[in-house]
C-alpha cells in the first residue's frame, strides 16, 4: 500500500511531539535574564531597534524568539507548521499579553505575500530544510527592499574531536540510567536521526554554504558571526556539566543578510 506521508510531515509531526516539553529544555525555552541580554544583543547587533518594523519569525515554536523581538519594538508574526507548538506560543503571547500574530504555515512555502516584511528571523530552522535554495528564493521575495534576513543555526552534524568525547560521555551517562535534560524518548532521538538523514543538509549546515546559496538568490552584505559565547555560557548555566561541556564546543553562528534597495 502506498503512503503520501512524506518528509515534511515526519518533520512536522516531531515537531508536534515534541511541543509539550519544548520549553523544558534550555537551548529552546530562556531561563536567565542573562541569556535574555545576550539574545538582545545579537538582534541589535545585527538588525537594530525594533521602531515597530515587522518581522517574520520563521518556525517560531513556542514563541520564544517571537516575544524577543516584541520586547524589542518589533511588530511580530510567528509561523510554524506545528499547531501543537503554535498553541503553547498563543498561550504564552495571551499571558504575557503581548500582541504577536502566530499562523500556520510552512516555512519554505509560507504563502505570505511578496514585499510584507522588514525583517526576517528564525532559530535553527535552516538544518531541517528539504529545500533550503528555493526556501531562500522565497525568503527574498517577502522582504521589502533594504530589507534584513537573520539565521541563527549551527553545523551540529561534524563536531569537534572533544565534541565527539563530550558527546559519547553523555550518551553512555544517559543509557546507565544518569538524567538527561533532552527530554527526548529513545523513539524520538530515532526519529531525528532518521529526519536528519534525509534533509538537504544532512551531512552539516556549515555557514559559508549558507552564505553562499544565499548569495546566489540576491541577498547582499553577508556578515557571519560565529562567536555566540554569552548565548552559549547562559545555556550552559542550565544543563547537565557534560552536556554544558559539549554545548561550548558545538559551531553556532548567525548569518545576516540583505536584500537590495533596487
Amino acid at each position: 500500500m502506498t503512503t503520501n506521508f512524506t518528509i515534511r510531515d515526519e518533520i512536522r509531526e516531531y515537531w508536534s511531539l515534541r511541543a509539550e516539553t519544548f520549553d523544558l529544555q534550555p537551548g529552546h525555552e530562556i531561563f536567565s535574564d542573562r541569556e535574555k541580554k545576550a539574545w538582545y544583543a545579537l538582534f541589535q547587533k545585527h538588525l537594530g531597534s525594533g521602531a515597530d518594523r515587522s518581522v517574520l519569525d520563521l518556525a517560531c515554536g513556542t514563541g520564544v524568539i517571537s516575544h524577543l523581538l516584541f520586547d524589542l519594538g518589533f511588530k511580530v508574526t510567528g509561523l510554524d507548521w506545528s499547531d501543537a507548538m503554535l498553541a503553547k506560543a498563543r498561550a504564552k503571547s495571551k499571558k504575557r499579553n503581548s500582541n504577536i500574530f502566530f499562523l500556520t504555515g510552512d516555512a519554505e512555502r509560507t504563502g505570505e505575500d511578496e514585499g510584507s516584511y522588514d525583517v526576517i528571523v528564525m532559530r535553527h530552522l535552516v538544518w531541517t530544510l528539504v529545500d533550503p535554495q528555493t526556501a531562500f528564493a522565497h525568503w527574498f521575495t517577502l522582504l521589502k527592499p533594504g530589507g534584513k534576513l537573520l539565521i541563527v543555526d549551527g553545523d551540529f552534524v561534524r563536531k569537534t574531536p572533544l565534541g565527539k568525547i563530550l558527546n559519547a560521555l553523555r550518551t553512555g551517562f544517559e543509557k546507565l540510567g544518569g538524567v538527561s535534560k533532552s527530554n527526548k524518548s529513545p523513539a524520538m532521538v530515532e526519529t531525528h536521526q532518521r529526519i536528519l538523514s534525509q534533509v538537504y543538509f544532512k551531512d552539516g549546515a556549515r555557514e559559508s554554504d549558507i552564505a553562499a546559496m544565499l548569495e546566489r538568490e540576491g541577498f547582499c552584505d553577508i556578515e557571519i558571526q560565529t562567536n555566540l559565547s554569552a548565548i552559549n555560557r547562559a545555556q550552559r548555566v542550565h544543563m547537565g556539566f557534560l552536556e554544558g561541556l559539549e554545548r561550548l564546543t558545538l559551531n553556532r553562528y548567525a548569518i545576516c543578510v540583505s536584500k537590495p534597495l533596487d
